[in-house]
């Protein structure tokens, strides 16, 4: 694992939202949430919730995947997309 990816699991871990779980998995990073979760406002918000806590990050950047999941759907969130990212359908 990545000092990046491992700052960000810090900073959500210490964050001690009730009910979330966050764990690191291949893929990037699994943020389980309570089944009553709107992800529709998570989802709406991610972007610039993320970008303020990206400040308190001074590892190198790096790709990573946060996968949100409430129990009933989810959605997925790559921060510092990669080329192939950015042009897939």
């Amino acid at each position: 694992m990545g000092a990046y990816k491992q700052k960000w699991l810090d900073i959500l871990n210490r964050a001690n939202l009730q009910g979330w779980k966050v764990t690191d998995v291949a893929e990037g990073i699994l943020i389980e949430m309570p089944n009553i979760t709107d992800l529709k406002l998570i989802k709406d918000n991610v972007p610039s919730t993320i970008a303020a806590l990206t400040l308190d990050i001074h590892a190198a950047k790096e790709r990573l995947k946060f996968i949100f999941h409430n129990g009933h759907e989810n959605f997925e969130y790559i921060l510092n997309p990669n080329e192939g990212d950015l042009t897939r359908n």
